[in-house]
């Protein structure tokens, strides 16, 4: 039995709900939009992919007609969505046939960027680059990538740059946003890789989201979530952020702690699960290190001085701490409001600390997901196109490095490891000293993304610098290039990738790049090619020529390690769900949960870092580890709550937040090229409390001039939930839509104008979220309505139909069919 119904996802993001009780499968829900003027009947061909503007990994066939993408469906058979899609991956599509995608290469002549082919474009960028190592070294060149390539295309580039030119200068984007979640993994567990698993939603009878608007990151992981409130037994919600989003609207407890006390607010969590014997202690003695220093620590840290120092009633405080205590089967989630805060790493370990005192790991509804933010950040990660090596290798570890080089086939001292694999806000610096004379960006837009904008337009912009851009679109760091290359997408190529809960995905190549764009894949191959990159026998180091030859490499590179896909083929992927690795021979369904009767990846031999001083960020030395955790064990790490790096003045007295929309991804390259998403949310704003706009004698919809030490935007004001002393911006707005190329001296729309140079001690991650501004108003509000709210601070607290309210006044259609399956028939 079916029930078909047609829904503007645009005001209704997440779709109609399908109410589930614990333990029971959830339902499907298969959502679909098409081109307008076109039916089902019409699509010649669906196509396998899987969604690119988020993490959470949605399957879902592309619909072609005549060589176009002309819709998408959700994929009923998969595990993650279960046929759901968000409003990203319902509209985002179209932006693949924008009429300014790039199709031909460009390059710098006279000052100006002009249309060249691919041989005059490429031997530049090769030339340039012998000529680079040939007199300043490998070390002079460096890459910047992104979360949004494939698999096949992350190792290569890792092949390439690490084992191939020999530069420790090589990490994504995803620095800015998930490498967070991999350093709290490797301090607790040893290694990446996320316990837990999305179908413990499906079982738990609490959940917790620590600076996780999942709402807005990951509609469909809340939709699966809103189906379990509003079914029978439905879990308890315990919400920490400083805005009142949709999820602290469905929240037993809402705690909005002051920016900066992170790690105060955990470790007055953790002092009462202690204080009130909430621990497991059979299974903290059997599986553990580190009790003894994380209790002496949190017991500096009773509920009333947490209060006091977070600014959070005390007994929402204590009622938290008792829904957590009590909690059979506790699912918790981490996002950017840890990620990118004073002592990101710090508070992000903690959250494991949490799920470590309550044995609460390796069962159904019992898991831990440090969430990402892009969908193939995992990638990234898992295929050292970050700061670390390949298949979760150790660089401090001589065996990894070695084993490593037995599987390129090229000496050990090829492979840069004497020291750790350089972080990307250090790769900037190195441009802005000229000690990296040629950078490589892939799939980014640090001209908008990255901290301090003026400080990074100007590092970008400097003649010494050989700056290689290949992208979609002409965005603002690709306006700053010597050379520019077009590269397809989504769609467009195939390829795999694996979402937050390590799904791995195929997604096929449903119709043909615009013009002369070409794969990433067939790019990097090129440029490897003309280095002339061989192993020690002198074979070509890259050895494969397709994204199949390329993924049966990885799997060899993955063998053994915690990521292992050496189960998977192409074949296997093709048809139906997804599969989570780890995936083997003896395991050919994959791996749901990690860490199953406490068995972890966390031996001095095998672990994928020794971990990081906390406060410091200086790194555990091999001998210190080994005599802390002889037997790998996990570790309870302690931290102290220190204070924020640049406090409030009586000059600045706001704590600036940056953070994202539910209808926008990163610099809005692909969004704002999809009419119904631009339309739902066309510009920046201010968010402030209702508090602080009435102080301040301000009105929705009034023009304000917010600014900090660094730069200042101009944004109309959107009264909101947001705790008071606080002002929220959203990041994604830059300049390629404007104008003018970068903001006048009245001010820009880019939040990065504002945010400050400096990242944690141990991820390395920007503090987006650390900083102090003032805000003034510039004009009264015109008469125009200002965006409506993302926050739901206009509902009535309670109301279960909270939702983000779209801008759109009179946008493009937005009706998206939905099909509801009775009972679960995939």
């Amino acid at each position: 039995m079916e029930q078909r119904t047609q829904i503007d996802r645009i005001a209704e993001p997440w779709g109609t709900r399908t109410p589930y009780g614990a333990g029971e499968p959830w339902p499907v829900r298969v959502d679909q939009h098409l081109a307008a003027g076109v039916a089902e009947d019409d699509v010649e061909r669906w196509v396998q992919a899987a969604s690119l503007l988020h993490s959470n990994g949605d399957a879902m066939d592309v619909a072609v007609r005549a060589g176009r993408i002309v819709g998408v469906r959700g994929r009923a058979v998969d595990r993650v969505n279960h046929g759901r899609l968000g409003p990203k991956d319902l509209f985002g599509w179209q932006a693949n046939g924008s009429p300014d995608r790039l199709t031909r290469p460009l390059i710098r002549r006279d000052g100006r960027l002009v249309e060249t082919d691919w041989e005059t474009a490429m031997a530049a960028v090769a030339g340039r680059a012998r000529e680079l190592i040939e007199e300043r070294g490998p070390s002079s060149i460096g890459f910047h990538t992104t979360g949004q390539l494939f698999l096949e295309e992350y190792y290569t580039l890792a092949v390439l740059a690490r084992g191939g030119i020999g530069t420790p200068h090589l990490d994504g984007n995803t620095r800015l946003c998930t490498a967070t979640a991999a350093a709290a993994l490797k301090e607790s567990f040893g290694c990446d890789g996320q316990p837990g698993s999305y179908a413990d939603v499906d079982h738990a009878d609490v959940i917790c989201l620590y600076g996780h608007n999942v709402a807005e990151t990951q509609s469909v992981l809340w939709t699966r979530m809103l189906d379990r409130l509003d079914g029978p037994q439905p879990p308890a919600i315990v919400c920490v952020d400083p805005r009142r989003t949709p999820v602290a609207e469905r929240a037993a407890v809402h705690l909005a702690p002051r920016p900066g006390t992170n790690v105060m607010l955990m470790n007055g969590l953790l002092h009462e699960l202690i204080a009130h014997d909430r621990v497991d202690r059979a299974y903290l003695d059997a599986h553990t290190v580190g009790f003894d220093e994380l209790a002496r620590t949190v017991a500096a840290c009773p509920p009333e001085r947490v209060a006091e120092v977070c600014d959070v009633p005390v007994d929402d405080l204590r009622r938290a701490a008792r829904i957590i205590g009590d909690a059979e089967r506790l699912v918790s989630t981490v996002l950017q409001g840890f990620y990118q805060s004073h002592q990101a790493t710090a508070a992000a370990v903690q959250v494991n600390n949490v799920h470590l005192l309550r044995g609460m790991l390796g069962r159904p509804g019992c898991g831990v997901l440090q969430m990402n933010g892009q969908p193939t950040a995992q990638n990234t990660r898992e295929c050292g196109a970050n700061g670390d090596l390949p298949g979760f290798r150790n660089w401090a570890n001589d065996a990894h490095v070695e084993e490593l080089a037995r599987l390129w086939n090229v000496e050990t001292s090829r492979i840069p490891h004497h020291s750790a694999p350089t972080h990307a806000m250090q790769i900037m610096r190195y441009v802005e000293d000229g000690s990296i004379r040629f950078l490589h960006v892939s799939g980014t837009n640090p001209a908008v993304s990255m901290p301090e904008l003026a400080r990074m337009r100007a590092l970008l912009g400097q003649d010494r610098l050989f700056l290689v851009v290949q992208d979609l679109f002409l965005t603002e760091t690709a306006t700053l290039a010597d050379v520019v290359l077009p590269a397809a997408t989504w769609a467009e190529k195939t390829g795999t990738f694996t979402n937050a809960d390590r799904t791995v995905h195929l997604s096929e190549q449903a119709v043909d790049p615009p013009g002369e764009a070409r794969p990433d894949l067939e790019i990097l191959l090129d440029l490897a090619r003309r280095l002339d990159l061989r192993d020690r026998d002198g074979a070509p180091l890259l050895g494969w020529t397709s994204p199949e030859e390329a993924f049966e490499a990885w799997k060899e590179c993955s063998r053994g390690r915690q990521c292992d896909y050496t189960g998977l083929t192409y074949e296997r992927l093709r048809g139906g769900s997804g599969i989570p690795w780890p995936c083997t021979d003896e395991r050919p369904e994959g791996t749901e949960r990690l860490y199953v009767d406490g068995d972890f990846r966390s031996r001095a031999d095998d672990c994928e870092g020794y971990g990081r001083d906390l406060v410091t960020g200086a790194p555990v030395e091999p001998t210190e580890y080994r005599a802390l955790n002889p037997d790998g064990r996990a570790v309870l790490k302690a931290c102290e709550h220190l204070p924020s790096h640049e406090p409030t003045t009586t000059e600045h007295p706001y704590d600036l937040i940056t953070g994202r929309t539910l209808y926008q991804f990163h610099t809005r390259t692909k969004t704002a090229r999809a009419p119904q998403l631009q339309a739902a949310a066309p510009e920046v704003w201010v968010e402030a409390s209702a508090d602080d706009a009435r102080a301040e004698g301000w009105a929705e919809g009034d023009l304000l001039r917010v600014a900090t030490p660094r730069g200042s935007v101009l944004a109309r004001l959107r009264v909101g939930g947001i705790r008071p002393g606080a002002l929220f911006v959203p990041f994604h707005y830059g300049y390629w839509d404007t104008t003018g190329d970068a903001p006048d001296g009245d001010g820009g729309r880019a939040a990065n104008e504002l945010t400050l140079t400096g990242w944690d001690p141990a991820s390395k991650q920007p503090l987006f979220k650390a900083g102090a501004a003032r805000a003034d108003r510039v004009a009264a509000s015109d008469g125009l309505a200002a965006p409506a709210p993302t926050t739901t601070a206009s509902r009535p607290a309670g109301d279960p139909g909270a939702r983000p309210v779209a801008a759109t006044r009179g946008g493009p259609p937005a009706l998206c069919d939905e099909r509801i399956v009775a009972g679960d028939e995939r």
